[in-house]
């Protein structure tokens, strides 16, 4: 019981209704969240997350030797992970543009 504080000594710093997105405070890097932040990329992480789970439909389509099912999973994986990537890729471009920074500048991500 000694160790246990009570709570006026708690930090509430995170409680306060002043406490915004982004947090500048503590992050270094320019567009931390991006990518949750800016609901344009949200249809090409969903993509990308499907491709994924169809890599593993593919994989036990191929294991049990439906070999039909395998070929139809695995074109819709190849799809999905590369529209996904590329719908993720040409946002980040656009917002990088906007900014007049090129993709591989060092700074942000």
């Amino acid at each position: 019981m000694h160790g246990e504080p009570n709570d006026a000594s708690r930090n509430n710093d995170i409680d306060r209704p002043e406490h915004e997105f982004p947090d500048e405070s503590r992050t270094t890097r320019t567009h931390a969240g991006e990518s949750i932040e800016d609901t344009r990329n949200w249809p090409g992480i969903i993509l990308f997350g499907i491709g994924i789970a169809l890599v593993a439909l593919t994989l036990t389509a191929a294991g049990y030797g439906f070999a039909g099912w395998a070929v139809i999973a695995g074109i819709a994986c190849v799809l999905c992970l590369l529209m996904g990537s590329v719908l993720v890729i040409a946002e980040h471009r656009q917002v990088k543009h906007q900014e007049g920074l090129g993709l591989s500048e060092p700074r942000g991500h």
